[in-house]
């Protein structure tokens, strides 16, 4: 049912159809930016099982050679705290159909030993390479996880606006459109019957 605040006017008409030229327009782009985003989205889970059973596979090296070091050197805590604290991460962002999504910048280097290895043995070093390997693969996971929710939450955004305007807004627009055309058409007829019986009525005067 049409709202009945909304006049059969020329002037209603013409801004209701302005409106919904913008609502499917909206439409349009909101639908495009879903599935450009899809689209990424797809790219970046093509990679995630992948990855994460390399980070497991990765992990348990790395654990049981810790452990064999352990057993063959004792506990290691002091060889560990030889290791220093990596911060050469940064963070930067790109734009994708105006979602940010991270991408950090970290630059990897060759693995080297940083602790003294006459204190050592080869099991601790072999746990260190993987542990250092490990690091690597959560720097991307942790890129890749990140890109996924902010995807996954615009994807919904979008998909929920796009629906809206297709479901609520447009057919709305179309059925106060239908309201006022239907008014307006009747008023011309009206006015066309009207015109047709005054023109009658002057010829018939004009005869008698």
């Amino acid at each position: 049912m049409p709202d009945k605040y909304v006049f059969p006017t020329k002037g209603n008409l013409l801004g209701l159809n302005k409106s919904i030229r913008l609502a499917r327009l909206g439409y349009d782009l909101m639908d495009r930016k879903r599935n450009i985003l899809i689209r990424e989205m797809m790219a970046l889970i093509s990679n995630v099982k992948d990855l994460r059973d390399e980070i497991n596979s990765t992990y348990k090296k790395a654990y049981f050679a810790l452990q064999e070091a352990n057993i063959t050197l004792g506990v290691v805590n002091d060889i560990t705290k030889a290791i220093p604290l990596d911060n050469g991460l940064d963070i930067t962002y790109r734009s994708v159909m105006g979602v940010e999504i991270p991408k950090v910048l970290y630059q990897k280097e060759e693995v080297k030993i940083k602790y003294g290895i006459s204190s050592t043995n080869t099991k601790f070093d072999y746990a260190y390479k993987n542990f250092q390997k490990v690091r690597d693969l959560t720097i991307l996971l942790a890129e890749i996880d990140n890109s996924l929710y902010k995807l996954a939450n615009a994807i919904r955004k979008a998909r929920k606006r796009a629906n809206a305007l297709k479901n609520i807004v447009i057919p709305d627009y179309e059925q106060k459109i239908k309201f006022i055309s239907d008014n307006l058409e009747e008023r011309e007829r009206e006015e066309f019957i009207r015109s047709k019986l005054i023109k009658k009525r002057i010829e018939v005067k004009k005869r008698g």
